[in-house]
């Protein structure tokens, strides 16, 4: 779900916050793929996944960027859209993607990068995950707004709003706990 909605991102020249937003803003500088950009920045926050999260989270992990990364440049060969209006695009993506977020912390994963941070700042203080994503978000929309035009950040801002507010409104660490 989560690979699929960065098709619909690409497709449309969005982008969205955390770790694949900064990746898609450096893939759209450079043209390097989503992929590589993607694992690459992923890479440093598994030593603080380790350290807080442990061993078998920091792997789930791993391979779901892995997947992600790896799907997300697949996907275009099989997926194309003929007309996407880019606001519904963007919910779409929103939705898609959060979903796919939930499922991964549902099972003690994540994608990665601020998901990390976030998950673990939550953990220690309550802070909702999804409004230190949303925090996070909008540095890197302020640094979009230097290489995209003003209605694909716009647009891009609201796929990212719906993705954190499936999260800051579904996520919970105890909901998860057997009784």
């Amino acid at each position: 779900m989560a690979a699929f909605g960065v098709v619909i991102l690409s497709h449309l020249g969005l982008i969205t916050g955390q770790t694949a937003g900064l990746a898609l803003l450096i893939s759209y500088a450079t043209g390097w793929g989503f992929g590589p950009v993607f694992f690459a920045l992923n890479l440093p926050f598994y030593a603080l996944g380790y350290q807080r999260m442990g061993a078998a989270f920091v792997a789930k992990t791993f391979i779901a960027v892995g997947l992600v990364a790896g799907l997300s440049t697949l996907l275009p060969h099989y997926i194309r859209f003929d007309m996407l209006n880019p606001a519904i695009g963007a919910v779409l993506f929103g939705f898609a993607t959060g979903s796919a977020l939930l499922a991964l912390f549902r099972h003690g994963a994540s994608l990665g990068g601020i998901g990390i941070v976030a998950l673990w700042l939550q953990d220690k203080t309550g802070f909702r995950a999804g409004y230190t994503q949303m925090l996070v978000d909008g540095a890197i929309f302020v640094a979009a707004l230097a290489l995209l035009p003003l209605p694909q950040v716009a647009y891009s801002a609201l796929g990212a709003l719906v993705v954190n507010m499936v999260i800051a409104l579904n996520h919970s660490r105890d909901r998860y706990i057997a009784r």
